[in-house]
């Protein structure tokens, strides 16, 4: 017989399965005939671009601590998830219920310390697991390299966020901050030297692109490990300081058009000067 702990999570789990069914059946109908025909059309390549869209919007809304906004954008994400799921049932490739069944086992198999006897003393020691766990009961042959397991596929910020953490698990990561801030200085000023000798070679303002870009992704992969070194998310952060850009130019637009004066860069020095009033009348959030 089942106890009362097992029945009273069973009854609670209802409302959810009903929800997921009724989502499940409203993809059918859209896929099915007669239904849309623009999601009739769509197949897993097609949905990329929004599938990568609204993880990025239900980030914002995270971001925003906006909970109808955030309620909003998972069930983004889960119509796209069932929609690509349920492509390949159509196919007889799997089906959606597989997927889920997948990814239960995997979280019950991965979480030992949980559903199991095993006793873990930190997170750390939870991740270490989980990794050998993916290569002794999975089958997951070890990588060539550590930084194998880090996705191309990420945008470039965060792949190289989680290529330094995975550099630095190996013990390869500097000392103290000082180190890193040095760093940055360093290739700061590489990036400074390759302006000026572009200019000495007679290219006016232009710098070769190459060079350029590749001076600068050494500056800009030093200070993400500037990030990673004081644990704080790059895309966070800058995704912060996007949304404080844009508030304060908005604000400079709104002063600029109250007064009259265009914008552009012959009144560079209004919008300054506006900018620094925004600067002290917007609270940053």
């Amino acid at each position: 017989m089942e106890s009362d702990e097992a029945v009273e999570t069973a009854a609670e789990a209802l409302p959810v399965v009903g929800a997921f069914k009724s989502l499940y059946d409203v993809v059918v109908r859209l896929r099915g005939p007669g239904g849309c025909p623009w999601d009739r059309e769509q197949n897993p390549v097609s949905l990329r671009g929004d599938l990568i869209e609204e993880t990025y919007e239900c980030i914002e809304a995270i971001d925003e601590k906006d909970p109808g906004h955030i309620r909003e954008e998972l069930g983004d994400i889960f119509l796209l998830a069932v929609m690509i799921s349920y492509m390949h049932e159509q196919e007889g490739i799997f089906s959606v219920s597989d997927v889920l069944r997948n990814v239960s086992e995997k979280l019950v198999r991965r979480h030992p310390h949980v559903f199991g006897e095993l006793q873990v003393r930190d997170s750390a020691e939870v991740l270490d697991n989980w990794a050998r766990i993916k290569v002794e009961q999975e089958g997951r042959g070890p990588k060539d390299s550590l930084l194998d397991e880090v996705s191309s596929g990420l945008p470039p910020l965060d792949r190289a966020w989680k290529l330094q953490k995975k550099a630095a698990k190996a013990g390869f990561d500097w000392p103290d901050v000082e180190g890193v801030i040095a760093k940055i200085k360093e290739e700061l000023a590489e990036v400074q030297e390759a302006i000026i000798a572009s200019h000495a070679a007679g290219n006016g303002n232009e710098t070769p692109r190459e060079n350029l870009e590749k001076e600068l992704g050494d500056l800009l992969f030093s200070a993400v490990n500037l990030c990673r070194y004081l644990k704080v998310e790059p895309s966070v952060a800058l995704r912060r300081t996007n949304s404080k850009f844009v508030e304060r130019f908005k604000y400079v637009e709104k002063k600029m058009k109250e007064s009259g004066v265009e914008m552009k860069q012959e009144n560079l020095g209004v919008m300054d000067q506006y900018w620094n009033d925004a600067k002290n009348s917007i609270q940053e959030k």
